[in-house]
């Protein structure tokens, strides 16, 4: 069985001065570049970038021709690794991202990235649906505060929400330092 790594929307637009700024999201990427260091070291044909480009205006950041769509330099992608473009939450939603996977036989995925609430979120169910085995980086991952009317719900809740309700049912959920650990002995 083959494993490949998605990452999914580590871009420019998420971080400070970006159009639509997370929470702490130089800690996720610092941990997702510990990550992709791994997959370089071990499994460098199954590292998949996932970029999202707004197909709308309206959404009002990963605007086409801006410097906020830009994969951001903690994962810069090498030459070699495949970059797929998206303009809806899931990843799998009329890209190459499945078939890409199938072709290389892949049957596991390691799933990091921006922003936990939407993207991976719908990323994890969807791969999940498809039949993968999925894994979660959760400290590679990251959110936003969230409003709904007068309640207003924290960065870190959201995220924890979240991972919560992928663990079990949708994916496997570890720690940047678990995972590595657990493949050190594998």
């Amino acid at each position: 069985m083959s494993t490949a790594l998605i990452l999914v929307d580590i871009q420019k637009d998420y971080f400070p001065n970006g159009k639509m700024e997370l929470s702490n999201p130089e800690s996720a990427a610092a941990n997702a570049a510990k990550i992709l260091e791994w997959f370089r070291e071990n499994q460098k044909e199954n590292i998949i970038h996932v970029q999202h480009i707004a197909s709308s205006p309206a959404m009002g950041f990963f605007l086409p021709e801006t410097e906020g769509i830009d994969i951001h330099e903690a994962v810069q992608p090498l030459e070699h690794e495949r970059v797929i473009v998206k303009h809806f939450a899931n990843s799998f939603l009329q890209t190459e991202l499945e078939s890409q996977l199938k072709e290389k036989g892949i049957t596991k995925i390691v799933v990091a990235g921006m922003m936990t609430h939407m993207c991976i979120d719908a990323t994890v169910r969807a791969a999940v649906d498809l039949g993968y085995e999925t894994t979660l980086i959760e400290d590679a991952c990251a959110t936003k505060e969230l409003a709904y009317q007068d309640k207003v719900v924290s960065a870190k809740e959201v995220h924890y929400a979240f991972v919560g309700a992928l663990q079990g049912m949708y994916a496997e959920v570890h720690s940047t330092e678990a995972f590595l650990q657990q493949a050190a002995t594998t």
